[in-house]
C-alpha cells in the first residue's frame, strides 16, 4: 500500500509578513499576518531585484549592502526589507515590520484626517438679564469649545421691549469675550441682527474671517 505524500505548500510570489527560513514557523507578534493581496505600496523582500541597496536604521549598521545580503539580516531579524525610495542609487532600503508599518500609518493619516475637519460653531445663548451664575456656567461651555478648535458664536436675545437694552447686551459680549481672551480671540464687535445682538469667538491661532 503507497504511503500518501504530505502535501507542499509554496509560499505565493510577494506573500507578506515577516521573510523567515523555511515558512513553517508559526506567526508572533500582532502584525505577522500576510500582506493585504492588494498592490503593495512598496517593494518588499524578494521583489526588490536590484543588486545591492544602502540599509538604514536603528537596527542596523547603515551602510551599502548586496540585496541578498540585506535580506539574510532581515531574516534573522523576522522582519521585511522595505525600499523606503527606490530612485537612490543605489535604492535605500529599511529592515521593519511592513505590516506594522502600513497599520501605523493608516492609522497616522486617520487622525491627520480627523484633526482637518472643518471646524464647528458652537452657539452660546444669553439674554440681557443674563446673571452671574449662568454667565460663569456659559463661560466655562465655550471655554471647552474654543480648547476643542470650534468657533463659538455668542449672541444676546432680545424680546419685546428688550430690545431697547442693546446696550446692556453689547456689554455683556463684551465682558465675554474678554473672560475668554486666554483662549480665542473677538472677531468683531458684537453687531446686531434682528432681534439678536451676534459675537464671533475664534480659537487662539485660527485664521480671522472675512
Amino acid at each position: 500500500m503507497a504511503v500518501p505524500q504530505k502535501p507542499t505548500f509554496n509560499r505565493p510570489p510577494g506573500a507578506g509578513g515577516p521573510f523567515r527560513p523555511g515558512g513553517n514557523k508559526p506567526n508572533r507578534g500582532n502584525f505577522r499576518g500576510r500582506l493585504p493581496q492588494k498592490e503593495a505600496e512598496h517593494r518588499i523582500n524578494h521583489h526588490i531585484r536590484v543588486p545591492q541597496v544602502r540599509l538604514v536604521g536603528d537596527n542596523v549598521e547603515v551602510g551599502i549592502y548586496s540585496t541578498q545580503e540585506a535580506l539574510k539580516i532581515a531574516q534573522q531579524q523576522e522582519l521585511d526589507l522595505v525600499e523606503i525610495s527606490p530612485t537612490a542609487d543605489p535604492p535605500v532600503c529599511k529592515i521593519i515590520d511592513y505590516n506594522k508599518f502600513l497599520y501605523d500609518k493608516k492609522k497616522k493619516e486617520k487622525e491627520m484626517k480627523a484633526k482637518s475637519k472643518a471646524t464647528e460653531i458652537k452657539e452660546i445663548r444669553f439674554t440681557p438679564n443674563t446673571d452671574d451664575h449662568d454667565f460663569d456656567f456659559k463661560a466655562k461651555h465655550a471655554e471647552g469649545f474654543l480648547k476643542e478648535g470650534n468657533k463659538v458664536k455668542a449672541y444676546v436675545q432680545f424680546k419685546g421691549r428688550a430690545i431697547q437694552f442693546q446696550d446692556r447686551g453689547q456689554l455683556l459680549l463684551l465682558k465675554f469675550a474678554e473672560r475668554l481672551a486666554e483662549f480665542g480671540t473677538l472677531e468683531s464687535m458684537p453687531k446686531l441682527e434682528g432681534r439678536r445682538m451676534l459675537a464671533m469667538i475664534a480659537p487662539k491661532g485660527a485664521k480671522k474671517s472675512k
